[in-house]
């Protein structure tokens, strides 16, 4: 069946496409999918999830290295920008999509094909978009603005534009080191031209089962990430202080960890707030991400 697979994400004229992007819901199988992509075609997996790109939460973040030694490949297939992040390390999306380009040259220098996969909206429209132009903010400006955000993000946002609405602290100090630097908010650095974009454009794969296939198969993959180890990486999480709103299952984990819940309760919001994520994705990816092919049953090719 792969060999289907293979014909259908060429082009008209059967050559290969300079690069790739494969993504869709939590739980859909674009990881497996993109593994059996990159044997197929010489490729070279770059992440573009904001979640694994961190060292320690590998079972959590559901990365490709839950459960095995984080290297730098996997059955021969390089993987690159994995675990690469402590969790006291800060990333914007400049900087990833930095570190991306680069990785990127370095495939097509090998002559691999580059091939990312992941599920995180504004890494993806960054690659496909790129980015608006800010300035570089200084240490103090970054410090000083998590600060502010870790004392009283309330306040914070009452700093910020209206048409910010983004919540996650990690996105309101991004926004608010900016207009310390700049005195220009995020929202109007938006407004200039964007650069960076990956050129030409990478193909672009969406793995989308059934939802009914999606909620299944969520439940089913909870015990076993708690079996390889989800919990010491609460424990983790914890002993670095890591703001656990940021990756789905830590949250969880660590209030049972707290005595705030049962295990019970702790397995069931754990999986409605993966099922709240998936259809979040669904959404984005239905309007903000055109792509080229659609795959309802990835174990099909």
């Amino acid at each position: 069946m792969l060999e289907f697979c293979h014909v259908r994400i060429y082009n008209h004229d059967m050559e290969l496409h300079t690069s790739y992007i494969i993504t869709g819901p939590t739980a859909s199988g674009k990881s497996d999918f993109a593994h059996r992509l990159a044997c197929r075609v010489n490729g070279t997996i770059i992440n573009c999830d904001s979640v694994q790109i961190y060292r320690g939460i590998e079972n959590i973040s559901a990365s490709p290295f839950a459960g095995r030694p984080i290297s730098d490949e996997i059955d021969g297939v390089p993987y690159r920008l994995f675990s690469i992040l402590d969790l006291s390390d800060q990333i914007s999306v400049a900087e990833y999509l930095n570190m991306a380009r680069r990785e990127y040259d370095a495939a097509r220098g090998a002559g691999r094909v580059p091939i990312f996969v992941g599920g995180t909206g504004y890494y993806i429209n960054a690659l496909v978009n790129g980015i608006s132009p800010m300035p570089d903010v200084s240490p103090e400006n970054r410090a000083r603005a998590r600060e502010m955000v870790a004392t009283d993000i309330k306040s914070v946002r009452d700093l910020l534009p209206p048409d910010f609405t983004a919540t996650d602290p990690q996105r309101v100090a991004r926004a608010l080191e900016v207009f310390l630097q700049s005195g220009r908010h995020l929202t109007q650095w938006w407004q200039v031209p964007r650069v960076g974009a990956i050129t030409p454009r990478p193909y672009q794969i969406l793995i989308n089962p059934p939802s009914d296939i999606v909620r299944a198969k969520i439940a089913a993959r909870i015990p076993k990430m708690l079996d390889g180890g989800a919990m010491d990486e609460a424990r983790y999480v914890i002993a670095n202080n890591w703001d656990v709103c940021r990756a789905i299952g830590a949250e969880q984990l660590c209030a049972y960890l707290c005595g705030e819940i049962s295990m019970d309760e702790c397995i069931h919001n754990w999986i409605v707030k993966t099922n709240q994520y998936a259809k979040r994705q669904r959404t984005w990816f239905r309007t903000q991400f055109a792509a080229d092919i659609e795959i309802k049953n990835p174990n099909d090719f």
